[in-house]
């Protein structure tokens, strides 16, 4: 998978600070209101930047590091307290379901001291009807395959085929999912 390279003090590295510095304001504006669907779906159609699909769910408080690199799907379920560190791109298909306190993250930092404030961006793919459960951590570089299913706590570092169940730390293939017909 493609990495790419953003380094602090570049002008890459500014505008994304210029969009942060908006979507942090409509992020404390989003947590910090009692609103219903529809005013949740607008606040976070402003944040990505897209339009959220009426049949999408979120439940609050949402976060992002950044917000224009997030891309929900219809019919998507994100519970509360989820963290979205989309800078990298994170891509969530239909019908995926999002647990409590997951943390998607497609950035991460340099390993060498002197650069190690510079980020390296890898998008994370979450297929069509995936279910991360609760407290999921999946990390920079990683596709959920379509149907699958990722256990309590996992911690994903690895690729996920689809119609397989994971779980543990790392997350280790503990069974495969036998359809019995298409998702509707």
């Amino acid at each position: 998978m493609l990495t790419a390279k953003v380094n602090l003090g570049t002008a890459a590295y500014d505008e994304i600070e210029e969009i942060n510095a908006i979507n942090q304001k409509l992020l404390q504006q989003l947590n910090a209101q009692t609103l219903n669907q529809t005013e949740i779906k607008e606040i976070v159609s402003q944040i990505t930047n897209e339009h959220i699909d009426e049949t999408t769910e979120i439940r609050l408080p949402f976060r992002t590091d950044f917000g224009r690199n997030l891309h929900i799907g219809k019919y998507v379920f994100i519970n509360s307290g989820s963290m979205f560190t989309d800078l990298g791109g994170i891509y969530i298909g239909d019908h995926a379901l999002i647990g409590p306190n997951v943390t998607i993250a497609s950035v991460n930092h340099r390993i060498e001291p002197e650069d190690r404030r510079n980020l390296d961006l890898q998008p994370v793919y979450i297929h069509d009807n995936a279910w991360l459960s609760a407290n999921v951590t999946v990390t920079p570089g990683v596709s959920i395959g379509e149907n699958a299913i990722v256990g309590a706590g996992a911690v994903v570092t690895h690729n996920v085929p689809a119609n397989t169940i994971v779980a543990g730390v790392p997350a280790r293939i503990i069974k495969t999912i036998e359809s019995k017909g298409e998702h509707k």
